[in-house]
């Protein structure tokens, strides 16, 4: 193979890493890729950390010992996660988007690849150091955020439904309270889809009363399973006390009535984003 220059490899080996979040790539892995002694090796992954840390790429964490390696995270510098929530709530705030039952419309911006991916992004930089084993959702509209959460994560995208499939096996099936309405609703997950004693991390689009977050810790209880975490897009300002706590949303809605009875939402970015900024 013809000699690799540095520049070369050290783009390689960003988009390798880049594309697989999370996962841990030996030393020598890239030494026989590249046909690079070890030292050459260190410098490069030395270079690329400083680049990251410089302009906001993320993260190249060094892992030493015999099973050691290198990896990447998408972590977001807080003050390029606020910013970012922040137009997005500017975005979303306004009498347009309100519907019935204190909602706001969030289909487009669940169904965007490049808002959900930055968004994931965000959720994910809070709960590396959690560790989860996979990510949690509720059939259907957080299914995107949550996807590219597990992607910035490394880790698998489980789906909780309302009803069990014939294609996925036998199934735990358990009732909850749903939050906003109040109504009895059914969950359920196959049996396969986890294992006693892993660890997760919930995912959702809206937070409400928290009936359908409760139902997910309540479904995992049934699993043997931790739950290290829990995020949403958005929830509402009210009610103040949910059927969960310590939640990480990345918006808070407060929908207020004006002097001529109309409805307009104020949305905010929640305050861990930018209380220590």
């Amino acid at each position: 193979m013809e000699k690799i220059r540095r520049n070369e490899r050290m783009s390689a080996m960003m988009k390798i890493l880049s594309d697989s979040p999370n996962q841990l790539f030996t030393l020598s892995s890239f030494c026989d890729r590249f046909s690079t002694a070890k030292s050459t090796m260190s410098e490069d992954i030395d270079i690329l950390r400083g680049v990251a840390e410089t302009f906001g790429l993320g993260e190249i964490k060094t892992i030493t010992g015999a099973a050691g390696g290198v990896m990447y995270r998408t972590k977001i510098p807080p003050e390029q996660a606020a910013a970012y929530i922040s137009e997005l709530s500017n975005e979303l705030s306004g009498t347009d988007r309100i519907l019935p039952g204190g909602f706001l419309y969030l289909s487009d911006i669940l169904s965007h690849p490049v808002i959900t991916k930055r968004m994931g992004e965000i959720i994910a930089s809070a709960f590396y150091d959690t560790a989860p084993d996979f990510v949690l959702t509720m059939e259907t509209k957080g299914i995107p955020v949550a996807l590219t959460t597990a992607g910035a994560l490394g880790v698998p995208l489980v789906i909780a439904r309302h009803s069990s499939k014939v294609y996925e096996g036998s199934a735990v099936n358990i009732n909850y309270v749903s939050g906003s309405s109040g109504s009895i609703q059914t969950m359920s997950l196959s049996r396969r889809a986890v294992q006693e004693g892993q660890t997760c991390l919930i995912v959702d689009d809206f937070l409400k009363g928290g009936g359908t977050a409760k139902g997910m810790e309540d479904l995992m209880r049934e699993f043997s399973i931790q739950v290290v975490g829990e995020a949403f897009v958005m929830e509402t300002a009210t009610p103040t006390h949910k059927r969960i706590t310590g939640e990480k949303s990345l918006m808070v809605l407060d929908i207020q009535h004006l002097d001529d009875d109309t409805e307009t939402a104020f949305v905010s970015p929640a305050p861990w984003l930018t209380e220590n900024l």
